[in-house]
């Protein structure tokens, strides 16, 4: 079912140098040229006084924040071992609330797959699908892989991304400890729908461009494109693929455990088909449900000959307030 994350730029020992060389002179004559018809100069250096590090104010969520005394949400009056004998909108607002109490994360393994165990085939479906999966604006880091024309990564991304929605933007940077680290991209829907800006990272960095978001160079390190980054596309593919299995009357088994990914305890739900791909996203995919909020913290898919193909795990998710300068490639905390 499910998704893998980013975009990126292509790798220079993927790529040849040549091959780069000819699409950056062609993409920055023509972008160059407008670019200066866009923006004079005057506005230019304006741009640039102004511009500054953007704030975050949030609190990190591995330390989830103290409840608001005055708007705290009481635990649900129904005993886990009942939960399942409630109507399928009960058990989704019980299981909201828990969540929302703390109190479905204070309980032990056993009881959290007894309680996922007993509940209606659609509360999980509704229950994301009622989120919020996201923020309005947050950023977080994340781990990725993703088996390209064949071959599965020696070692995964790690990344750094802002993401703030209406409209949608997105700022990313590969961090040190990962693949293709020093990589950083921007997109912006309400300035160019199609097309990101980014740069190679490492002692091989090369003049920033722009390039459409499902072009050659973008597709050289994922199946998929920026806009795919967040636990939005995440909750939306799950609730695709349900509707999917459903439409087609097809049986998909369901294991469920609790396991700790990172640090982060997670519900982990394994799906798997009989049919499997091209009909399915993946032949058997893990989610792992977060306690804490009503999104999946971490993906796994498997294609049809049980191969690993995608692995997503989302670190730390913090609310957070953005100004226009984190989606700028002007910014100077930014290595455009």
């Amino acid at each position: 079912m499910l998704y893998c994350v980013a975009f990126c730029l292509a790798c220079l020992h993927e790529r040849p140098w040549h091959f780069l060389e000819k699409f950056m002179k062609q993409r920055m004559s023509a972008r160059s040229h407008r670019l200066r018809r866009r923006l004079p100069m005057s506005a230019l250096l304006v741009a640039v006084a102004l511009l500054s590090v953007p704030a975050v104010h949030a609190q990190n969520d591995a330390r989830p924040p103290p409840l608001d005394p005055a708007s705290a949400v009481k635990p649900p009056g129904t005993p886990v071992a009942q939960v399942g004998k409630l109507t399928l909108d009960q058990q989704v607002k019980w299981l909201r609330a828990a969540q929302q109490s703390r109190a479905l994360e204070k309980l032990d393994d056993t009881q959290l797959v007894a309680l996922f165990e007993s509940l209606n085939p659609l509360t999980l479906p509704r229950y994301i699908k009622e989120g919020p999966n996201d923020y309005p604006s947050y950023e977080f880091t994340m781990s990725r892989s993703e088996r390209i024309h064949g071959q599965w990564p020696d070692k995964p991304d790690h990344m750094l991304v802002r993401v703030a929605h209406d409209p949608l933007r997105i700022y990313a940077k590969w961090l040190p400890d990962g693949a293709h680290a020093g990589q950083e991209i921007i997109y912006d829907e309400s300035k160019r729908s199609d097309e990101m800006y980014g740069h190679l990272g490492g002692i091989m960095n090369v003049m920033p461009l722009w390039t459409s978001l499902t072009g050659v160079l973008a597709r050289s390190q994922s199946n998929h494109n920026v806009r795919d980054l967040g636990t939005r596309y995440v909750a939306d593919q799950y609730l695709i693929e349900g509707r999917k299995y459903t439409e087609a009357g097809l049986p998909r088994s369901t294991k469920i455990a609790v396991k700790t990914i990172d640090g982060v305890r997670v519900v982990a739900f394994t799906f798997e088909t009989p049919v499997g791909q091209p009909q399915f996203y993946a032949k058997k995919e893990t989610l792992g449900l977060d306690l804490r909020h009503p999104f999946f913290r971490s993906v796994e898919s498997y294609d049809n000959d049980g191969k690993i193909f995608e692995r997503i795990v989302f670190e730390h998710i913090t609310p957070a307030t953005f100004d226009d300068a984190t989606f700028d490639p002007n910014n100077k905390a930014y290595k455009f």
